[in-house]
């Protein structure tokens, strides 16, 4: 298997020892693209000779059996719920190999949710070396389409969230807070890419409010040495542009007077800044004279006036803030680096200053070992694809290697990982887009079952549907019923909130006051998953859920343009979200009331979700 990359070991101007560290990654990806299927299959030897004892592969009696042929003959392709039970014997404690060799180092939470609540994916101490070599990929392959990016530093707005330790003692933590404080960021060798505006301090600092104010501060007095923004979302970088607009006259007083806010009191936090802050009215006036415009089109190339992209992730749910994106940086390309998740680092864009609408990902063979089922659809008006849970046996057999993936053909993700994740549905929907060398491309067409998405929330159906039969109770004292709903994600606001549509049947005679309507809203959000309701309490990442009543008839309306559209009458169902302009605005256009939550739903940090230790 070729070798991995080193990342250069201290800090330097030297363009010659850029460049040769940089020739060693694209060489690297060179190697392991045109030899993707031998590498996949030292991969799934290495995963299965090392785990061969693990009680998981025992159990479907692999017996040591290290070649395709036999792994996919006897091993089964999972969803969490079947492993759920083994998850939950090592977050109560027990340290025998369940699942990897390896002991589970930590779990990480993943924003997709089972029963309501975060999956917990293992994770082995090894993982955050295949993470950081991945990072390690993404300047050289930039500095390819923008030399010169070693130059000057990267301001993005990094964050870590809340963590909780399971019955077992094992943290339980996002992916991207495990690795802003481990020591492969913290003790970061020297790389372009992590050359940051925000020193480490105000990225670890827990108290969003402080965080953002000190990276915005830190980017701001740095203005000149920033060549690219950006953030992990589309989403967060907006936020980030909002927090601007409304703190910006004390962020200004800041750098005139060479102090800092008496709201940022982590020591850390105040010493860290300290090192870039010092008196400068004159750039305080710049601030001042952009940011006191009445138009804020293009603040982005206006306050960091060498700026080269927007470095975001606009696929997926996220390319509804694209135009907003636009309008804040003046057209500057975006750019989307990397695909990862939880379980899995993925791969890396090879071609980043494509379109939004072109990005695909060349996935990283040494990574993980990959597997793809055929996806078989039919489009309609929502953006999520519903995928069974379990698979029978001749689905089973039609899940094909990265190798032989077909141009054009859309497939569910699995992966096998180092660290005890076999055959498992990732339930990512990808597309292939083309081929480096031998190594597909994938488009990232959406997550299956997801409806409703603002930041790192993800709400399928059924929650949904859970969720406004709890609410509509509150109607029934007033003989009210609800006829039919619909739902769309709000991001001309920021944050942006869930809308739904409701039409109703109104047999009683009292009118329904908004206050039972404003109950209706928070126990919607009462009834969402932990995900969503960490973004409301904690991240602030997604405002207030709204419902808006419709006009009797206007779901009539809805189904009779979707049939002008060419919908078959036999087969239209109400589509439980909606993002085609036209259907949005049909629906606010005959919207009569509109309420939003009027608080915040309970969340709990930490909330103990993964079953009592024996």
């Amino acid at each position: 298997m070729p070798e991995a990359p080193k990342d250069t070991s201290k800090p330097t101007d030297n363009d010659y020892v850029v460049s040769d560290n940089n020739k060693k990654v694209l060489q690297f990806i060179e190697e392991v693209t045109c030899n993707a299927d031998e590498v996949q299959r030292k991969v799934l030897e290495e995963i299965l000779s090392r785990n061969a004892h693990v009680e998981y592969l025992q159990r479907h009696d692999l017996h040591g059996r290290t070649d395709r042929e036999t792994f996919k003959k006897l091993l089964p392709v999972i969803t969490y719920e079947d492993i759920h039970s083994d998850i939950n014997r090592i977050a109560n404690g027990d340290t025998s190999p369940i699942l990897c060799s390896q002991p589970i180092y930590e779990f990480l939470t993943s924003s997709g949710t089972s029963g309501g609540e975060r999956k917990l994916m293992p994770t082995i101490e090894e993982e955050l070396g295949r993470r950081s070599l991945l990072y390690s990929l993404l300047m050289p392959v930039m500095s390819q389409f923008l030399p010169g990016l070693e130059k000057g530093k990267g301001m993005y707005f990094l964050f870590i969230k809340s963590e909780a330790k399971t019955p077992g003692g094992l943290l339980a933590r996002p992916v991207l807070t495990s690795y802003y404080k481990s020591s492969h960021f913290k003790e970061r060798p020297y790389d372009p890419y992590t050359n940051y505006t925000s020193p480490n301090e105000t990225i670890l600092c827990p108290d969003s409010y402080q965080s953002m104010y000190s990276q915005l501060l830190c980017g701001l007095c740095q203005h000149k040495e920033v060549l690219r923004v950006g953030a992990v979302f589309a989403s967060g970088f907006i936020r980030a542009i909002r927090f601007l607009e409304k703190h910006w006259k004390r962020l200004c007083f800041d750098i005139r007077t060479g102090t800092i806010d008496s709201q940022i009191t982590d020591p850390s936090v105040r010493e860290a800044v300290n090192r870039f802050l010092k008196t400068d009215p004159q750039l305080a006036d710049f601030i001042e004279a952009e940011c006191s415009k009445d138009c804020w089109r293009g603040i982005i190339a206006r306050l960091w006036p060498n700026t080269k992209y927007v470095d975001v992730i606009v696929t997926g749910t996220m390319s509804q803030y694209i135009p907003t994106l636009d309008y804040y940086s003046n057209g500057l390309p975006l750019v989307c680096t990397m695909y990862a998740s939880s379980e899995c680092y993925f791969g890396v864009n090879l071609n980043p200053l494509c379109k939004p609408s072109e990005v695909s990902y060349t996935l990283i063979p040494t990574m993980a070992y990959f597997e793809f089922l055929p996806v078989h659809r039919n489009y309609g008006l929502t953006s999520s694809i519903s995928i069974p849970k379990s698979l029978n046996e001749k689905e089973q057999q039609e899940l094909v290697d990265l190798a032989d993936v077909k141009l054009g053909q859309e497939y569910e993700l699995v992966v096998t990982t180092y660290a005890g994740l076999y055959r498992y549905r990732v339930g990512d929907v990808l597309q292939v887009a083309g081929f480096e060398n031998k190594a597909p491309q994938f488009k990232f067409i959406c997550r299956k079952n997801v409806v409703l998405s603002i930041d790192s929330d993800k709400t399928d159906e059924v929650e949904l549907q859970n969720a406004v039969e709890n609410a509509v109770n509150h109607l029934v004292p007033f003989d009210a019923t609800l006829v039919e709903y619909t739902s769309y994600a709000e991001t001309t606001t920021i944050p942006g909130h869930y809308v739904l549509f409701w039409e109703l049947t109104i047999n009683g005679s009292t009118p329904i006051p908004p206050s039972v309507f404003e109950d209706c809203c928070l126990t919607i959000e009462e009834s969402l998953n932990s995900v969503y309701r960490q973004g409301r309490v904690s991240d602030k990442s997604i405002g207030p859920l709204e419902v808006k009543i419709v006009e009797p008839g206007t779901f009539d309306k809805l189904m009779d343009y979707a049939i002008s559209l060419g919908a078959s009458i036999n087969q239209y169902k109400t589509p439980r979200c909606v993002k085609f302009a036209p259907i949005v605005e049909l629906l606010n256009s005959r919207a009569v009331s509109s309420y939003f939550s009027p608080k915040c739903p309970k969340w709990v940090p930490g909330h103990k979700q993964w079953g009592k230790k024996n």
